[in-house]
């Protein structure tokens, strides 16, 4: 069962998958189920502010989702992902910003 809350924790979309299937396949379907209506008129918003989310959200392809929708997001990196970007030295890349304050906000 994948959640999308809001910073209060209340529901904002659901997505019940099989046991096997990993977290990163699913996150983007979870985003795109997510519907806030306004109070007064126009379309439902459906992008957040920001996503805080666990390590098993942290492969590339998300990261890239969400820079290309304008989305903040908090989520560490793996090891195995570090070691890669270190052994590929200069052409690794810089390190996702991470702020752990803000990853403390997760379990809401």
């Amino acid at each position: 069962m994948h959640l999308g809350c809001d910073g209060r924790g209340r529901l904002l979309a659901i997505l019940v998958t099989p046991g096997q299937r990993h977290d990163s396949i699913c996150a983007r379907p979870l985003l795109e189920r997510i519907r806030v209506p306004r109070t007064g008129p126009g379309r439902p918003r459906c992008r957040p502010d920001q996503v805080i989310a666990d390590k098993a959200y942290s492969s590339r392809g998300f990261r890239a989702c969400l820079r290309r929708r304008g989305i903040a997001h908090t989520i560490p990196e793996k090891t195995d992902q570090q070691r890669h970007r270190h052994n590929r030295g200069r052409r690794g890349g810089r390190p996702p910003a991470f702020d752990p304050q803000i990853y403390r906000q997760r379990n809401v």
